[in-house]
C-alpha cells in the first residue's frame, strides 16, 4: 500500500504552509509533485521523513500511522533533499560508509552495495575521490545512491536537480525512472521544472499548501483542457495566462 496522505495540515505562526492535503502514492511509480517555490513541498518531505511532527492529519505507511513504526519507516525510505548533505571533505566511499553505519550495515555491506549502485550511476571509478573533486550531477547521483544503500522501497527526492544542466537533469531523471521500472521503487519527485515529467506519470499539483489536481499528466490536462502540463499547470494555478486548446 506505500504512503498515503490524510487531511494533513501544517503551519508556521500565523502562516499555512498546508491545508487539507490527502493523496496517495502510485505504487512502483515515478509520482511527480509539481509546484512553484513556497508550494508546500519542502514542508511535505520534512512530515514525512519525521523532521516535522504532524500537526494536524496523518500519514500511513502500509495502512499504519507512521508515529508507530518509526524505525520501520527509516527502513523503507530512501531521501534526498532539496540541500546537498554530503561532507564535502570525505571520500565518495566514506560518505557511503557514514550512511550505511547509521542504518546497521557493515563497512563490508556498504562497499558491495555501493560498487552496484554507483557503476549503474555511472560513478563505478569515483569510490575513492573526494565529494568535494565532484560537479553537481555527480554529487547528486552520490546522494541517490547513498538514499539507496540500504534497500529502501520508497524513493524522496526534493526539487533533486536543482542547478544542474539540462544535460544533469535528464541523467538522473533516467535513472530514477529505470529503477521504477527495475525495482518497482517508489519515487515522490518534487520540482518545479515541468520537463522532468512524462504524460503517463502520476502528478500532484500543490500551490499556496492547497492540493489542487492529483490524476495522471495527460489526465489533468484533459481535465483543464490544455495541450500540454505547463499550460494545466498555469491554468490551474493563475501563475501565468495558459494556452488551452483549440
Amino acid at each position: 500500500m506505500g504512503i498515503e496522505v490524510r487531511n494533513l495540515c501544517f503551519r508556521y505562526g500565523t502562516r499555512q504552509a498546508l491545508q487539507d492535503v490527502s493523496f496517495r502514492l502510485v505504487d512502483g511509480k515515478l509520482n511527480a509533485l509539481l509546484g512553484p517555490n513556497g508550494a508546500g513541498k519542502s514542508t511535505l518531505y520534512a512530515l514525512l521523513t519525521q523532521l516535522f511532527n504532524l500537526q494536524q492529519g496523518e500519514i500511513l505507511l502500509n495502512g499504519v500511522p507512521i508515529s508507530r513504526q518509526s524505525r520501520k519507516l527509516k527502513q523503507q525510505l530512501g531521501v534526498v533533499f532539496q540541500q546537498s548533505t554530503l561532507d564535502l571533505d570525505l571520500s565518495v566511499l566514506q560518505n557511503l560508509e557514514y550512511h550505511g553505519a547509521l542504518h546497521g550495515l557493515s563497512s563490508r555491506d556498504v562497499r558491495h552495495q555501493a560498487s552496484a549502485l554507483l557503476e549503474r550511476l555511472e560513478l563505478g571509478d569515483r569510490l575513492h575521490d573526494s565529494i568535494r573533486s565532484l560537479n553537481g550531477g555527480h554529487r547528486r547521483r552520490v546522494e541517490i545512491a547513498r538514499a539507496l544503500l540500504h534497500r529502501p522501497s520508497i524513493l524522496l527526492l526534493d526539487e533533486a536537480t536543482v542547478g544542474l544542466d539540462t544535460a544533469a537533469r535528464q541523467s538522473i531523471n533516467r535513472h530514477v525512472r529505470d529503477l521504477c521500472r527495475d525495482q518497482a521503487l517508489t519515487v515522490l519527485w518534487a520540482t518545479h521544472l515541468i520537463e522532468e515529467i512524462d504524460s503517463d506519470d502520476p502528478v500532484l499539483v500543490l500551490h499556496q499548501g492547497r492540493l489542487h489536481a492529483d490524476a495522471l499528466a495527460h489526465e489533468i490536462c484533459h481535465m483543464q483542457q490544455t495541450r500540454t502540463l505547463a499550460a494545466a499547470f498555469e491554468q490551474i494555478t493563475g501563475l501565468k495566462e495558459s494556452t488551452q486548446c483549440a
